[in-house]
């Protein structure tokens, strides 16, 4: 097949457009700008276009199909050329759809969780030699893609994203998939860009369960009061089958799981990760790994990348950073890091960086988010409100919303490095969240505090 991408160079994109490229298919692709890592690995594999830009001549009549991105317009010149010449579009989850339609489809969905539990799973097929085709959003340990397709193997585990599918298909993406196997994690009013309430935001996980195919599975988790809701109302005739929290302990700083064969140490930990842990366990042995399995396998996982990652550690002191930005996310994050670390201080440091945290309206919803945390440190960019068109947010506001009289906060970078460079470590422990990096902050400089 010959494929073409418009808006190659997105961490979505560029992973498809390798998965293709290594089934054999003719890839080509454009963009109006790539940045590392997308830029380098295309380039590894001869797939970087040699300008950058649109180039309707690109886009002809011996294309087989069109794989649209999200980073695109609706008034795209190559778009336009596509439309015009009659080929077929799709949407980045529907080219996935047609990829592994005659394969059992495996769909993490949930607002937090997703990225964990998949990668999880795909790390416990890796350890018994399983191979699965698959997509995730992360870069995982032992995996050189985060996309791969093959046509021989019978699963395809899909990380199930629900955010919108391209600009001329605003479906979410995982409305798209039909499961046959599903998971639900957890549902926490996020995309506020495009669910403007919480009711529109729920609404689409219920149009997710009603999508598995008859006959098909869910496995849900029965702590978080909405997923249940959700999917006990779900009239789709598929088996449900709820998880919850396994038992497990902590003692000095290492988290022992409870197994019929007594306490296992793991890498990770937290309530949130041992809740993905069992959600992970019932779709592993949906796929044939049994219990004892997954048990060996799982106890060498040690994190999806940007989760809970540890980035500097001494006989005193830990760093972790994290992708958190939601306030689910955050507050289970924070949890997460005092409960394994509880004899020390704990700094955490929040940067509010998309939409949805930088929305006056939103801030709300992150109600003691950071209680659990000794220090609480919040960190935003006036700049990043004006990129993104949104109305001016206060210290005010901020303080407000998450109820601390001793939160921390600054607008400046500099002033946010002043800060986190003067702390003396010992006795504590270090968590940053963000989706960005603080205006400009070189966690290479945070290893050297340690």
């Amino acid at each position: 097949m010959n494929v073409h991408f418009i808006a190659i160079g997105g961490a979505a994109m560029h992973n498809l457009a390798l998965a293709l490229h290594n089934k054999g298919y003719t890839v080509t692709g454009s963009d109006d700008t790539i940045f590392d890592p997308s830029k380098s690995r295309l380039e590894a594999k001869g797939l970087l276009p040699e300008t950058f830009g649109w180039f309707p001549e690109k886009v002809s009549s011996n294309l087989d199909a069109i794989v649209l991105g999200m980073h695109a317009k609706v008034d795209n010149p190559e778009l336009l050329k596509a439309q015009e010449l009659g080929l077929k579009i799709y949407s980045y989850p529907e080219f996935l759809y047609e990829q592994a339609k005659d394969k059992t489809r495996v769909v993490i969905g949930g607002s937090h969780g997703k990225t964990t539990i998949t990668s999880m799973i795909l790390h416990v097929m890796h350890y018994h030699d399983r191979d699965v085709d698959y997509m995730v959003g992360a870069q995982l340990e032992g995996f050189d893609v985060m996309v791969k397709l093959t046509e021989d193997n019978d699963f395809m585990v899909l990380e199930g994203d629900e955010y919108l599918s391209s600009p001329i298909d605003r479906r979410p993406k995982f409305h798209l998939y039909k499961p046959n196997i599903a998971l639900l994690s957890g549902i926490a009013w996020d995309h506020i860009n495009v669910f403007p309430t919480y009711e529109n935001y729920v609404e689409q996980f219920s149009i997710f369960v009603d999508s598995i195919v008859t006959g098909g599975s869910i496995n849900y988790n029965e702590e978080d009061t909405e997923v249940k809701l959700v999917v006990e109302a779900s009239e789709n005739q598929i088996r449900k089958l709820p998880y919850q929290t396994p038992a497990y302990t902590v003692e000095n700083g290492e988290t022992l799981l409870e197994t019929p064969e007594g306490p296992m140490p793991i890498e990770v930990f937290g309530a949130h990760n041992l809740n993905n842990l069992a959600g992970a366990k019932w779709i592993c042995q949906h796929m044939g790994i049994d219990e004892d399995d997954f048990y060996e396998a799982i106890s060498t996982f040690k994190g999806a990348s940007k989760r809970l990652e540890k980035i500097a550690e001494n006989s005193k002191c830990v760093a972790y950073k994290d992708f958190a930005h939601s306030p689910s996310k955050v507050e289970a994050t924070t949890k997460a890091v005092k409960e394994q670390y509880k004899d020390r201080t704990l700094v955490a440091c929040l940067e509010l960086h998309t939409y949805s945290s930088l929305n006056a309206e939103f801030l709300k919803e992150y109600k003691g988010a950071l209680d659990a945390a000794d220090v609480a440190v919040v960190f935003y960019s006036p700049h990043a409100v004006e990129i993104k068109k949104l109305e001016e947010v206060t210290h005010e506001q901020i303080a407000n919303a998450f109820e601390r009289d001793d939160l921390v906060i600054y607008t400046n970078p500099d002033d946010f490095k002043d800060f986190l460079f003067s702390q003396k470590f010992d006795d504590k422990s270090l968590l940053l969240m963000s989706s960005g990096n603080y205006g400009g902050l070189d966690f290479d400089d945070v290893k050297n505090l340690f």
